[in-house]
């Protein structure tokens, strides 16, 4: 027998976007169903599997000295993550629960029918009518597809997070933001790691003088970069894995694949409301985040956008302000969106790079300096940590700053300074000018915007 529920608004997923639509709309006194399939998922992929245990594992890397005991190392370092994931589990189970207006369902959804979804659980059923539906299912990681990628020393980015033990080699396949992050992590928690890139080297979007400032400092952690190695297969002959490669072999005790990630749409039918996919299965979305169905949204990565949690939380301001009627707002109005590769040191990154501000026939000047020369930046080395370049691309006509590139400690942070002034219209005058707490990493911006080229 299955029960039936009407809601005004239903939420499928526990993500950022969803969560906090669900919490809003809820306290407003909106009758909300929020409806979650996996218990280790309350509050999303950020602070479960992605984000937030993530980073504090780098964290934890950079605190490692030589002589700790790799494996108890790592082994507390996982725990330490693990508390902090339950605890920020339960803080979002929380903030749901307490809110009258909010049902969360346990179960797994699949459209029926135009806003209506069947969620089941064990032998139960329930049938949820809505007035509104927000989809917010998120991203799995993607398999490569080659003979061997399901091998028992092959893991994702979920499941590395687990390990019983630091690999003595490990090889990461992959060059991008996740890829250099695990590389940098497990390099200082002990293991010799390969990345093996497709193309001609990581981050193939950056310009060649931050590329090689963030080679430098994988380099120098250990890390080997193998270029040009388009992966075959993956070899297993229960002593260690082979990642067979058109540039060569990487023999390894575990084999990470970084390799992208998929979306999370397999189960929910979505042919059956009318909503359409896009060749990679990512929904298809207009620039109010409506689906191709009447009333229903996608929010979060699982639309194809940059799979961001603060993209995320901006996808639900916009889908707020059409059930609200507050002051509309769209995809259009994101300008200057920051974001970080957390190595050690970070790479926070803004807006275009040289070589795109070029192609695009801009007439720019450029502020590029290695952060061991920033006389005006003594952090750096105060801490320790000299790695990176701080590089600044400024339309040569209006002084206005069109993007950013910042190689270094508290790379995170300085970058949000950088993307305000870009959204703000500050000029790089005003920030070379600028007067910023001593000794910190915003300090740069004296001294490299004052030598534009």
């Amino acid at each position: 027998m299955t029960a039936r529920l009407d809601t005004d608004v239903l939420v499928v997923g526990w993500g950022k976007a969803g969560k906090t639509l669900a919490r809003t709309l809820g306290s407003a006194g909106r009758r909300v169903v929020l409806v979650e399939r996996d218990d280790t998922m309350v509050g999303g992929t950020c602070i479960n599997v992605a984000c937030v245990p993530t980073k504090a594992l780098v964290h934890q890397a950079e605190g490692r000295r030589e002589d700790d005991d790799a494996d108890a190392y790592l082994a507390r370092a996982i725990a330490s993550r693990d508390g902090l994931v339950e605890r920020l589990r339960a803080a979002n189970h929380g903030m749901l629960a307490t809110v009258d207006a909010v049902t969360l369902v346990r179960g797994e959804a699949a459209f029926t029918g135009e806003r209506t979804v069947r969620v089941t659980g064990g032998e139960e059923r329930l049938e949820i009518v809505a007035d509104h539906v927000v989809v917010g299912t998120g991203t799995m990681p993607r398999r490569p597809g080659i003979p061997g990628d399901d091998g028992p020393r092959v893991h994702d980015s979920t499941s590395i997070q687990h390990l019983d033990a630091v690999p003595e080699r490990l090889a990461i396949v992959g060059a991008g933001t996740v890829a250099l992050e695990f590389a940098s992590m497990f390099a200082r928690f002990g293991s010799a790691v390969t990345v093996v890139a497709r193309g001609a080297g990581i981050l193939p979007r950056e310009d060649d003088d931050v590329r090689a400032s963030m080679v430098d400092a994988l380099t120098d952690a250990g890390v080997r970069i193998l270029v040009h190695a388009d992966p075959e297969r993956i070899d297993d002959d229960g002593a260690e894995a082979t990642v067979v490669t058109s540039a060569g072999t990487v023999a390894a005790d575990a084999v990470l694949l970084a390799t992208g990630r998929t979306p999370a749409t397999a189960a929910l039918d979505l042919a059956a409301a009318g909503i359409d996919e896009d060749e990679r299965g990512y929904i298809v979305v207009d620039e109010l985040l409506r689906t191709s169905a009447d009333g229903v949204w996608a929010v979060g990565d699982v639309n194809g956008g940059q799979q961001l949690t603060p993209v995320s939380l901006d996808d639900h301001r916009i889908v707020l302000a059409q059930l609200t009627g507050g002051a509309p707002r769209d995809r259009d109005d994101r300008i200057a969106v920051p974001t970080t590769v957390f190595t050690t040191p970070p790479l926070g990154r803004v807006g275009v790079t040289e070589r795109e501000a070029r192609e695009q026939g801009r007439s720019v000047v450029v502020g590029a300096k290695p952060v061991a020369s920033i006389a005006a930046m003594p952090r750096p080395r105060a801490v320790g940590e000299t790695h990176g370049i701080i590089k600044l691309v400024v339309d040569a006509e209006t002084d206005l700053v069109l993007g950013a590139a910042l190689h270094t400690i508290d790379a995170q942070e300085v970058i949000n300074l950088v993307a305000l002034a870009m959204r703000a219209g500050v000029t790089a005058t005003q920030l070379r000018e600028g007067i910023w707490t001593h000794p910190s990493s915003t300090e740069a911006l004296n001294e490299v915007l004052a030598d534009l080229r």
